[in-house]
């Protein structure tokens, strides 16, 4: 078993949905959520202890279920780890306003993300 070049922690959590005024809505009064903007297709919530993200850029999964998202360092070292183990890129790595991140599938078909503020 190879070493990845950091231990990578879930950081965040982004979900798919088809209006961001009622998504926003929803889970403000629901929960409390707090909500930072980053343009009409991507917005940022708070529910007080982890981030996440609601955008429009993709529809959501028929199946359901979030984008799950690490944090790493050393991006495309990260990369090389997830490829050496089997995992396949399913977005190459792309900046986006707080850093840049790749996609990637595990051996299951799970889709995940890694990003990086560099």
């Amino acid at each position: 078993m190879t070493t990845p070049p950091e231990i990578c922690r879930i950081n965040y959590v982004e979900l798919n949905v088809r209006n961001m005024d009622q998504a926003k809505a929803f889970y403000g009064q629901a929960f409390g959520w707090t909500f930072t903007d980053y343009g009409p297709a991507y917005t940022e919530f708070s529910d007080g202890a982890m981030k996440g993200g609601f955008t429009t850029l993709a529809p959501p999964s028929p199946t359901g279920g979030p984008l799950v998202i690490l944090y790493a360092n050393q991006l495309e070292a990260v990369r090389g780890s997830v490829l050496a183990a089997g995992g396949t890129i399913s977005r190459e790595i792309f900046p986006f306003p707080g850093g840049r991140r790749f996609h990637f599938k595990d051996m299951d078909g799970y889709e995940l993300a890694v990003w990086s503020k560099d």
